[in-house]
């Protein structure tokens, strides 16, 4: 009975060594697919996300569709117009105030004259932090 148990060897170190390495290696693997996922799924669309889906010029006005992707309603309460980001100027808008609902567009027209050939810049706020910015040239 004492040579059998004389007998039997434990691994080696050095495949013990081996072994930990890969269990903390696969464990990482996994830990970094969970977080990944978990963060993907967290950060999509939430709340009000506003883009410019089209623009249209017409005399004395501008037309500015606009598309809420994200997940809640926001309304837009004022417009703003300039020929450059840092001088942007209030400008009449009709419908005055107007929710974007989560997933579809809303038509907004800006009384102003432009000019032809000329890059004008847009701001459209929201009653959330949420703003929609972005240049568009005349034609």
């Amino acid at each position: 009975m004492k040579r059998m148990l004389k007998s039997k060897k434990g691994i080696s170190p050095i495949l013990a060594t081996l072994l930990l390495i890969v269990i903390a290696v696969a464990a990482v693997i996994v830990t970094y697919a969970w977080v990944m996922t978990f963060t993907g799924s967290q950060t999509q669309q939430a709340g009000v996300f506003l883009t410019k889906e089209n623009i249209s010029w017409a005399s004395g006005s501008i037309t500015v569709v606009i598309r809420n992707t994200g997940t809640a309603n926001g309304k837009v309460m004022a417009a703003y117009l300039g020929t450059s980001s840092v001088n942007l100027t209030p400008v009449t808008m009709s419908p005055t105030s107007g929710t974007v609902n989560a997933g579809s567009s809303a038509s907004f027209t800006l009384t102003e004259t432009w000019a032809s050939n000329t890059r004008y810049y847009f701001k459209f706020a929201t009653d959330t932090p949420a703003t929609l910015e972005f240049s568009e040239q005349s034609p």
